[in-house]
């Protein structure tokens, strides 16, 4: 089957996809849980406050619950297990490693030979017990090993590879699983904050930097707000500013760019117009969304529900009509994953 706009076929087109996906998740994942470590440490919060988010986020609330019980939300190393190691839970670190190496393996002919090292040795080392010993004696460093790693990849994808087909979707998918992060990030955190006493300031900047350094946005947000913190510059920031690239403007963008290169608006003849068309819709959305929403958490909440729902939608029929996907099957799973 050639689907993928004839530039790829469907399967290598799909692997190429969510193995961005697997490598930005993966990536995302160890900066989150650093951030909350982080903040954990600070002493200012109960336990809970800090590590459930992290779980919600996760999308994990669930089966986290069913499996650990109510108790262990509030317990920051049986959070930290379920997102790093559990291999039952779908978006733990080290399950999302196994599956971009998978999603790479089966498309070595595609990825560059550095690209394919860096993930290759990082899920060997996950698999090692020089891994667990870090992960016991210093686990900031461990999380800071995994990011690194996992940001030289993404970084030699655009460095080693040539700029054609396999590379856009690869970048494709980095950006969707990027937009959805920050989105579902972003509103957890609103209701976070709504459970916060409105007059503990010092902690509400401290949750609102945490967000901003799980999603590596603490420095470029000062240099554009001169540090001043605040829930609504915080959100304008991290939904609208088309400067950094991290945002859910600049990555919805970025993300329609790199599907016009892969079908062209200028061919109607091939798949993909409804993807290419729900993408530039949620650009336009975005251009207009007032910047008042950001200090509204309602009006908030319902741009973030839209943002994570449009987003899903467009991966959905991304799937249908460039990957071969059957329209029941959800893009929730890679070709690996099941």
């Amino acid at each position: 089957m050639r689907h993928a706009a004839e530039g790829l076929i469907s399967r290598v087109a799909d692997c190429c996809l969510w193995f961005g996906r697997y490598v930005e998740r993966a990536e995302s994942m160890a900066r989150q849980l650093q951030a909350t470590l982080s903040l954990a440490l600070d002493g200012e919060l109960a336990p809970r406050q800090c590590w459930q988010p992290a779980i919600v986020v996760a999308g994990e609330e669930v089966r986290f619950r069913a499996r650990a019980g109510e108790a262990a939300f509030a317990d920051g190393e049986a959070v930290q297990d379920a997102l790093v190691w559990d291999e039952d839970c779908p978006v733990s670190l080290r399950r999302s490693v196994a599956a971009a190496r998978e999603n790479a393996r089966a498309i070595r002919d595609v990825v560059s030979g550095d690209a394919w090292e860096v993930i290759n040795e990082l899920y060997i080392w996950l698999g090692s017990p020089e891994a667990r010993r870090e992960w016991t004696a210093h686990r900031d460093g461990f999380y800071r090993r995994v990011r690194a790693a996992t940001q030289l990849c993404l970084g030699l994808l655009r460095s080693t590879m040539l700029h054609d087909t396999a590379l856009d979707f690869i970048w494709l998918g980095v950006l969707l699983e990027r937009i959805g992060q920050a989105a579902r990030l972003l509103d957890v955190h609103h209701v976070a904050f709504a459970e916060t006493d409105p007059a503990h300031r010092v902690v509400e900047t401290a949750l609102w930097l945490a967000l901003l350094r799980a999603v590596s946005g603490l420095e470029p947000f000062m240099k554009a707000h001169a540090g001043q913190v605040t829930g609504a510059t915080v959100a304008r920031f991290l939904v609208s500013e088309r400067r950094f690239p991290r945002s859910v403007a600049y990555c919805v963008r970025s993300a329609y760019e790199r599907l016009c290169a892969i079908r062209p608006p200028s061919e109607p003849s091939l798949p993909g117009g409804q993807s290419l068309d729900r993408l530039r819709a949620l650009d336009e959305w975005l251009r207009v969304l007032p910047p008042t929403t950001g200090g509204d958490p309602t009006a908030m909440h319902e741009a973030l529900t839209h943002i994570v729902g449009e987003t899903a939608a467009i991966c959905d029929t991304i799937g249908v009509e460039l990957l071969g996907y059957d329209p029941p099957r959800a893009a929730a799973a890679s070709p690996v994953e099941g």
